[in-house]
């Protein structure tokens, strides 16, 4: 089953016990942009899914639903 980012998103935010608020600030974004992921209102961009890569050390082929893992 292929996975949009909107779940992927959900799924990281609750495996890692994270607010909205927090992964926005580590990303760089505001939370309401978050908020629009997480809404399906809206996805991120090339430079936003590196720094969101970055910033956690995960892979963005785990965030673009590519792996399964980070």
């Amino acid at each position: 089953m292929e996975r949009d980012f909107r779940q992927i998103l959900k799924e990281f935010l609750t495996e890692n016990n994270m607010s909205q608020s927090t992964f926005a600030k580590k990303v760089g974004v505001k939370p309401s942009q978050v908020s629009e992921w997480l809404r399906g209102k809206a996805k991120p961009g090339y430079d936003t899914l590196k720094q969101m890569s970055t910033a956690f050390g995960v892979p963005a082929d785990y965030f673009l639903g590519i792996s399964e893992n980070y």
